[in-house]
């Protein structure tokens, strides 16, 4: 059974690319989900898919991209459900 989880990533993660380069990292993963920024300044990122690959996404997330400062990343495992692709908004 596949596993999903919601993250919520803290720091300085909005305008430095951190979407588009989690939606890289998840598609090449095999993950379906989302990445999306909150009005708040943080990113939620929702992942379904297999556990090893949520765990890779899940290390990655501690760093992200380069210009990201990441101050803190909050995982909670949600109920799995069928999405189509990994999209950004």
């Amino acid at each position: 059974m596949p596993g999903a989880r919601r993250f919520t990533i803290r720091g300085r993660v909005q305008g430095v690319f951190f979407r588009a380069n989690t939606r890289r990292l998840a598609d090449s993963l095999g993950l379906t989900g989302h990445a999306v920024n909150l009005d708040n300044g943080n990113v939620e990122v929702l992942a379904c898919g297999d556990e090893t690959a949520l765990g890779e996404l899940e290390r990655w997330l501690q760093d992200g991209p380069p210009m990201a400062e990441v101050t803190d990343v909050i995982a909670e495992d949600v109920t799995w459900r069928a999405l189509d692709g990994f999209k950004t908004g």
